[in-house]
């Protein structure tokens, strides 16, 4: 299966469902030209995501919350696809960090898991991105539902989130 293009000159913002629809609409707000893409199949994980757009699972830049211990804040960390985050590096960066559910989540973004862009967020987290997605020209990210994902570069998520650009990744000893 191929993703379905959604944009507001073809199909209107309002095929979109509502989280992903403000996704769209901030990125318009900021200048951002590609659509939101709704996959028909769910992008929960990266390897579905990946299937669904046909691309390589290093190009999903994941969303990972977590919980910073000393006072509760989210701590963004989005990641390649084909990564697993190394929490000894996150917390070299931010503190001592822990789990976070999906309570949590859903009210420290404003998104459900599988959904979780990487702006627009209830609660603005302290963001750190994954050094390894600078290594790829295209990535696709969570556009506020678990079915819709959009396209940009390293740069312009570096852009969007005025996130630091870090090593994050576990790497094997």
């Amino acid at each position: 299966m191929t993703a379905s293009l959604v944009n507001s000159e073809k199909d209107g913002l309002e095929a979109l469902p509502d989280s992903a629809r403000r996704v769209a609409l901030l990125l318009r707000e900021c200048g951002h030209a590609k659509p939101v893409v709704l996959l028909p199949e769910t992008g929960k994980t990266s390897a579905e995501a990946a299937a669904g757009l046909g691309c390589e699972v290093a190009q999903i830049a994941k969303s990972i919350l977590f919980r910073r211990r000393k006072d509760d804040a989210p701590v963004l960390v989005i990641a390649s696809g084909a990564n697993r985050v190394d929490e000894k590096k996150v917390e070299a960066q931010v503190g001592e960090v822990g789990r976070a559910d999906a309570k949590f989540v859903r009210e420290m973004t404003g998104y459900a898991i599988g959904g979780v862009c990487p702006i627009g967020h209830a609660t603005k987290p302290v963001t750190l991105i994954d050094a390894d997605l600078f290594a790829l020209d295209s990535l696709w990210a969570a556009a506020g539902h678990p079915h819709a994902v959009f396209n940009l570069s390293p740069q312009e998520l570096a852009a969007l989130t005025g996130a630091p650009v870090v090593d994050v990744a576990l790497r094997d000893a």
